[in-house]
């Protein structure tokens, strides 16, 4: 179990770094640069984006009946979304303290960087923070779940789960009494460094 875990940390940790290679290639291709949370792109890009933006008025114009009727119902749920990010924030502040868990950084989560593209109008640029908020708010939860779920009730299910979360790779087989007794507390200690294994595995 141990090994295979290991295993799978290792290849987590080859794909991360093949991963940053891969988002370092596709800037030079797109000629940008990250500087922290904001993007710049060379002047010349940034100047032909800025031709292939459409104003808000032709925006407008060109939508359709269906997209205007959906649009109280997209935005209304700003309000349960900003509702779970508060509530799960403070969730983990209180109980990941309690119960010694590694907190999980929302930043890496809650990413909005698409409204720094030029070739977008107010329009799109707002419905992109939306969607980049509301996707965020959605996996950072998911995260904080996850951690809470290794601590409570690391065991696998009998059925296939599709897209399982980060953490239920590590969780004892379902059925494997003997495994859950001996492997939840060392399964619960594996929360408490999270962030120093992941910044080791950033550096390697």
């Amino acid at each position: 179990m141990t090994s295979n875990i290991n295993e799978l940390v290792d290849r987590i940790a080859k794909l991360e770094k093949q991963l940053t290679e891969a988002i370092k290639e596709q800037e030079t291709r797109f000629h940008y640069k990250l500087e922290g949370t904001r993007v710049r792109f060379e002047e010349a890009v940034l100047n032909a984006h800025r031709k292939l933006r459409v104003a808000i008025l032709p925006y407008l114009g060109s939508s359709t009946l269906r997209s205007v009727l959906s649009v109280p119902f997209i935005y209304s749920m700003v309000i349960p979304l900003a509702f779970l990010d508060i509530t799960v924030t403070l969730y983990q502040h209180i109980c990941f303290r309690l119960y010694n868990i590694a907190r999980v950084d929302r930043s890496k989560y809650v990413v909005m960087d698409r409204h720094q593209l030029a070739y977008l109008n107010g329009i799109e640029k707002f419905n992109c923070v939306y969607c980049g908020y509301g996707n965020g708010v959605i996996a950072y939860t998911r995260e904080i779940v996850a951690r809470t779920e290794q601590y409570w009730c690391p065991i696998k299910h009998a059925r296939r789960v599709r897209h399982a979360h980060s953490r239920y790779n590590h969780f004892v087989d379902y059925g494997d009494a003997e495994g859950f007794k001996a492997e939840l507390q060392q399964l619960r200690e594996q929360l408490q460094n999270l962030d120093s294994k992941q910044k080791m595995s950033k550096k390697q």
